[in-house]
């Protein structure tokens, strides 16, 4: 029989009876195999929460704190979640207006996905912080994030701390996504050669959210939370008050202090000048100091301790002479019958001092600092017959030099470390087409014509010097909390490099003797120190550079080497001070004052008045005035050809020569680029000139 014979109600069975079937195949497959609700459910009730760890803590060396921690909020989004809110309200909050506010979550959704969290603002100030936390509940999507802060007690060590920053793209792609956006890293100094052990470990927590989008408990009692893991933190040889010492030393100065433990290689004290305060690259305002900083045609940003490249003048003299002992073509009675003028060679080159005998064995040529004695031994190291040519004679010279230290990176746990320059046969091959001889670069012989090194490496040769030999490669970490003794990060350190030991105690003590009088009776007895034996040598180079397209004489650079006391050597000082004449005017005081402090661990009454007469005295470079000028002028006429916008031109120019000069870099296009607002804590590196090299060549005293 047909079924649309069928009664009536056996229909309505029929229909009500399928319509449960299918209700009931409907809701099996949401609740057993389906997960989608599910996951939105936990998603309105469910917020997963990151727990970003305490990175490590650094010590000096007396347990002193240079770099901690405190906490600030950063505002994250995810961009999925963010619906219904007050837009007007919300940006009114922060601070922003609309088109910033969808701007940043296009940002968030391309960088990070919608489902992610992304940072939205970082490191709030306290005040819009309590703003936020009052609403936050009326904002879904957004969410305050504890995110830990550097501080530096000190207010000191930043060259040496480094910075963290969020990680970019190219970071991440190179951690193989170990790194999350949001995260920090290293981005220079100690925080990036030790990033691995200061970054600990991110955790994860749980919690649930009511109906107005508030935080009210963790999620099945913590039982699928994560726990973050704190940093390891480092214990350092650096003496935080020697530290602070050295940077005001060189408060309006532009140069470079190092101080270094001889029997370990452990660096005490490591400054540059101009410096800046560690803690304004941190917090909210740390864009915005940054940008000023990198634009500082005077190069806060850049650790000229590590990177400056400077001749070494006179204190190369120490190291030709032990070469020169070494090699057999000078002896501790070797003299020099100079009166004051160097004439074996085309260009004649001056030495200051007069006084006939000044130069009648090593160790008074060595306490006078005569030019024409090293020049000399130079000339006979290079033409020595040992080797049959100037040639051989030269590649030995460097291979002395480069066991010194010099002419390449010494390997210091700091990134960006500069190898300075010790040329050989190839360089004078091809600039005098293979025409030359040990009279080509005889300036060579005080520390300059080609030669240029940085102050760690002329710490390091001091280190040398007064081991008689051997030394150990610079680093400021002693030992990380929790690592074992066989850790292989600190074990490089731990090697003892015997480069000269193979040269006689005999030559060395006779090069100490010359250096101690020096400062006793020499060029360096602004040095002196009371009870104390030191070693130093004074240093001195001519300085020109490239300004307006001209060669200008700028005033010499002063360098200063030293390690006391002589028996047993507990510190080794390089200080280089740039344009302010002799090296014992200022760099010979200066290092003095470090050693006393570390000594004595305080100084005497006539050493703090000398302390706060150098730290008083401006001795920047007057041409910085001009170059800040230019440069900033420079900036406003391309941001004017860039956008139209010709006010930031108006303040340094007046209406014919802002044309002129538009018109000129329009021509020549010779654009510097405008400074892009720097990312979320990432400084990129300073734009700032190199430092000023002193010019090959003679007509330098070199004391």
């Amino acid at each position: 029989m047909s079924v649309f014979n069928q009664s009536r109600s056996n229909i309505i069975r029929l229909i009500f009876a399928g319509m449960f079937l299918v209700i009931a195949a409907q809701l099996f497959h949401l609740q057993i195999i389906s997960g989608k609700y599910k996951k939105l459910a936990e998603e309105n009730a469910l917020f997963r929460k990151s727990i970003y760890p305490t990175r490590g803590i650094i010590y000096d060396r007396k347990g002193r704190s240079i770099l901690n921690n405190t906490i600030m909020y950063d505002l994250m989004i995810t961009p999925s979640q963010v619906r219904n809110i007050d837009t007007a309200y919300f940006c009114q909050l922060l601070g922003i207006d609309t088109a910033e506010f969808r701007s940043r979550i296009l940002d968030a959704r391309f960088k990070n996905g919608p489902f992610r969290p992304s940072i939205f603002e970082d490191l709030l100030p306290p005040d819009m912080y309590a703003r936020l936390e009052e609403n936050i509940w009326k904002f879904p999507g957004f969410n305050l994030q504890e995110r830990p802060v550097r501080t530096y007690p000190f207010d000191a060590a930043a060259h040496i701390m480094g910075y963290v920053g969020e990680v970019d793209s190219a970071i991440l792609k190179r951690s193989n996504n170990f790194y999350q956006l949001g995260d920090y890293v290293g981005r220079s100094g100690l925080e990036q050669s030790y990033e691995r052990e200061l970054m600990g470990q991110r955790g994860i927590e749980f919690w649930l959210k009511d109906n107005r989008n508030r935080l009210v408990d963790h999620y099945q009692n913590k039982a699928l939370d994560t726990p973050a893991v704190a940093g390891k933190n480092l214990r350092t040889y650096m003496d935080i008050e020697l530290q602070q010492l050295a940077e005001r030393l060189l408060a309006g100065k532009v140069g470079a202090i190092v101080a270094i433990e001889p029997r370990t290689g452990g660096i005490l004290a490591m400054a540059s000048g101009p410096g800046y305060n560690p803690n304004s690259l941190t917090g909210p305002a740390k864009q915005e100091n940054y940008g000023r900083l990198a634009l500082d045609v005077s190069g806060p940003l850049l650790n000229r301790a590590i990177k400056g490249q400077y001749q070494p003048g006179s204190t190369y003299k120490p190291l030709g002479a032990l070469i020169g002992l070494d090699e057999g073509v000078i002896s501790p009675a070797s003299g020099y019958p100079c009166l004051g003028l160097y004439t074996g060679c085309a260009r004649p080159v001056k030495c200051d001092e007069h006084k006939p005998g000044h130069a009648a064995n090593l160790r008074l040529a060595i306490a006078n600092s005569c030019n024409s004695f090293f020049i000399n031994a130079f000339r006979l190291e290079v033409d020595n017959s040992e080797f049959h040519s100037s040639r051989a004679g030269l590649m030995k010279w460097k291979e002395y030099v480069n066991a010194f230290g010099l002419g390449h990176r010494i390997g210091v746990d700091l990134p960006s470390e500069d190898a300075g320059n010790i040329p050989d046969t190839a360089v004078y091959d091809k600039e005098y087409h293979r025409s030359w001889n040990s009279c080509t670069m005889y300036t060579m012989g005080i520390g300059q014509d080609k030669m240029t090194v940085t102050p760690l490496q002329m710490a390091n040769t001091m280190c040398i010097v007064a081991n008689k030999g051997y030394f150990y490669t610079p680093h400021f970490v002693e030992k990380i909390d929790g690592a074992g003794e066989d850790d292989t990060i600190l074990n490089r350190f731990r090697q003892r490099h015997e480069v000269l030991t193979h040269i006689p105690d005999a030559n060395y003590e006779v090069v100490q003797s010359g250096m101690q009088d020096v400062v006793e009776i020499g060029t360096g007895r602004p040095a002196r120190i009371p009870g104390i034996d030191m070693c130093g040598k004074t240093g001195t180079a001519e300085n020109y550079r490239i300004f307006e397209g001209k060669r200008i004489k700028l005033r010499n650079n002063a360098v200063f080497v030293c390690f006391a006391p002589r028996d047993n050597p507990r510190i080794a000082v390089a200080v280089v001070v740039e344009n302010v004449g002799y090296g014992g005017t200022y760099a010979a005081p200066i290092a003095s004052l470090i050693v006393e402090k570390y000594l004595n661990d305080t100084l005497r009454a006539e050493s703090r008045e000398k302390v706060e007469s150098i730290a008083s005295s401006d001795l920047m470079p007057t041409y910085l005035v001009r170059a800040q000028f230019l440069a900033d002028s420079i900036r406003a006429a391309t941001w004017a050809l860039q956008t139209g916008d010709s006010t930031r031109l108006q303040k340094y120019t007046n209406r014919a020569s802002r044309a002129a000069l538009l018109d000129t870099m329009h021509k020549i296009h010779t654009f510097i680029p405008v400074q892009p607002k720097m990312p979320a804590d990432k400084p990129k590196q300073t734009p700032t000139p190199k430092p000023e090299l002193p010019v090959k060549g003679a007509g330098d005293s070199t004391r």
